[in-house]
């Protein structure tokens, strides 16, 4: 069999990218990679031998999860950092503020050695800047002895007017999951809660009432977060809706759609169409060398046929004339 025309193998090369970038578009995306995990320990977390956490008296004694301080611009505020050796030897640890509050802390001792079996408690002052503005403010103090770190978060409440302000943002659908962005637009913490709803071509697929989520956002700050989604539809034109509240009347809502699509059909259905249009292309092409390289009915005339003869007749020689009768 001869080669297809050029037309016929350009056709053939359009249909199989086409259907390439088809089979590219239906794929699901990979599933992007958790970020690396904290190598740094929470203040009561730490290894056996010491621990790192904010002072307290009294009854409440170590109970404290985190420095908590209150003041208005311009102010210095004081408390104590706890470092307990629990080791056979004695301990170096170097002390250091990481984040905007922390930024504003200062110790009695960057670098304290506590001996073995001893508590020792740094002082420590955080002073306001004079222009912060009103709401709150985080951080944190960080304990390293050269091996591993403690790091202990610091709250500061800044005297004046707070403003509550939250969006949602990035709203992305992918599979069986449903990706977003909460940020915190105003000057106070806060705490948000989340509803979500997902509604198809026939009706509601989803919907998860408001719930708290498991974080504290900070002034400032971003979160990007995820919301699994195991049972989403296989075939279906769906929008998803995320409401995020958090007190003090923050409010927003945000939305995203996505078309779900079955691939194994897809594909299957791009291959069919492919080889349809493929043996479409391989009949025309028979045809078409058919009837370039034919041979000629029978009983068709050639031009040989139509031309002019001439009939070539035998000459018959004349005898003798025989007078009819008998001689007398």
């Amino acid at each position: 069999m001869s080669p297809p025309t050029p037309r016929l193998r350009r056709a053939l090369l359009v249909l199989t990218a086409a259907l390439a970038a088809l089979l590219c578009a239906l794929a699901p995306l990979p599933a992007a990679a958790d970020s690396p995990a904290d190598t740094a320990r929470a203040a009561g977390d730490g290894p056996a031998d010491w621990t790192a956490r904010p002072a307290g008296g009294g009854a409440d004694r170590d109970a404290r999860p985190y420095v908590y301080l209150e003041g208005t611009p311009g102010t210095a505020l004081q408390d104590r950092l706890a470092v307990t050796n629990s080791g056979r030897a004695p301990l170096t640890v170097r002390l250091r503020g990481d984040g905007r509050a922390g930024a504003w802390i200062g110790f009695a001792a960057d670098t304290v050695t506590v001996p073995a079996r001893t508590r020792a408690e740094v002082p420590l002052a955080l002073t306001v800047p004079p222009d912060a503005v009103p709401g709150d403010a985080s951080g944190v103090v960080v304990a390293d002895d050269g091996d591993e770190e403690i790091r202990v978060p610091v709250r500061v409440r800044i005297g004046g007017p707070t403003l509550a302000a939250l969006t949602v943002e990035d709203v992305e659908i992918s599979g069986g999951t449903i990706r977003y962005a909460l940020v915190n637009r105003g000057n106070a913490m806060l705490e948000p809660r989340l509803a979500v709803r997902a509604d198809g071509m026939f009706g509601t697929l989803l919907d998860r009432p408001e719930r708290p989520l498991p974080l504290e956002l900070a002034p400032g700050r971003r979160v990007e977060r995820t919301e699994p989604w195991p049972d989403a539809p296989a075939l279906d034109a769906v929008t998803v809706r995320l409401r995020v509240t958090a007190p003090g009347g923050a409010r927003d809502e945000a939305e995203a759609s996505a078309t779900y699509l079955p691939v194994a059909p897809a594909v299957g259905g791009g291959l069919l169409v492919l080889g349809g249009l493929a043996l479409l292309g391989s009949g025309a092409y028979r045809r078409r060398r058919t009837r370039r390289g034919d041979p000629e009915p029978p009983g068709a005339e050639s031009a040989d046929d139509r031309q002019p003869t001439t009939e070539t007749r035998p000459l018959v020689k004349a005898g003798p004339l025989v007078k009819a009768g008998a001689e007398s």
